[in-house]
């Protein structure tokens, strides 16, 4: 879908001076996610990925967690009074015998800031709404030394095309312990950008993501970290500040949560047995 950016007319004044310009602007729409044909959540996002940012969500909501559960997603036709298709409605149909959650309710929902829930109830519902624990691969324990962790900024920014273009887009990039890049996803939002990721590992079923490291530009609130707990990622590093709910939501799954990830500086907020800290101060 080429709806990412869009054109608009900017006044550009510079030392003073004043001109005119076309300005490349990221495109932002809301997108309705439907479940078996009923409406769930709305949110606003840049276009692209739109069923893997739905599939990601319900990750994130604990209905899909195999590809084999997930029947199939398609825009909704007719989404406006004229019966025009905006591409701005997904309907996600859940396999033959998956559990549907309550949707007839007010959204029943915990990983929004605006859900109505804080503390030790959201700490809980994450827990006991995980499928799998944040653990290591016992063949394969995830470990990463701080100089690669230390480089991943520089390899997600190197690999945002669109924020080239706008300067107004977040992202999220997967990388393995040794700081290969596996994905990347933009977005308005950093939370649909790690939808995203989650999303088109659930559609290539390679969840849980017990090997990688996931990376969000900003900060890292208590919902980015429940998203990777609830996709089984083990560790999670920001170039901004975490909350105090993501820290206490690390310490309690056992997440390594890593913030103010710049250059060679950057704060261990818990999990720090996977990363190699004796053999960093070891050379200091």
């Amino acid at each position: 879908m080429g709806r990412v950016t869009e054109r608009r007319r900017v006044i550009r004044i510079r030392d003073g001076a004043v001109s005119t310009r076309p300005d490349t602007l990221v495109a932002e729409e809301p997108l309705e996610i439907r479940l078996n044909g009923k409406p769930l959540a709305i949110t606003m996002r840049t276009p692209g990925d739109d069923f893997a940012l739905a599939a990601g969500f319900l990750v994130s909501e604990g209905v899909l967690g195999r590809a084999d559960e997930l029947a199939n997603i398609v825009y909704c036709a007719g989404a406006t009074a004229d019966g025009s298709n905006t591409y701005n409605v997904v309907d996600v149909k859940l396999a033959p015998g998956v559990p549907v959650p309550d949707i007839t309710l007010e959204r029943n929902v915990y990983t929004t800031s605006s859900c109505g829930l804080c503390g030790k109830a959201s700490l809980d519902a994450v827990r006991t709404t995980a499928r799998w624990p944040v653990g290591d691969d016992e063949n394969h324990p995830v470990r990463i030394d701080l100089e690669t962790l230390a480089s991943l900024p520089d390899r997600l920014r190197a690999a945002q095309r669109v924020f080239d273009r706008t300067g107004g887009l977040h992202a999220a990039a997967l990388f393995t312990p040794e700081g290969e890049l596996l994905d990347v996803r933009e977005d308005v939002g950093r939370h649909n950008a790690v939808d995203k990721l989650v999303g088109r590992a659930l559609q290539q079923g390679l969840l849980p993501l017990s090997g990688a490291v996931l990376l969000v530009s900003g900060r890292a609130s208590f919902e980015l970290a429940q998203k990777a707990v609830m996709a089984g990622i083990p560790v999670l590093a920001a170039v901004s500040a975490p909350s105090s709910l993501a820290v206490d939501l690390a310490a309690e799954t056992g997440l390594t949560l890593v913030g103010f990830l710049r250059g060679a500086s950057m704060n261990v907020y818990a999990g720090e047995h996977r990363l190699a800290l004796r053999t960093a101060a070891g050379r200091t």
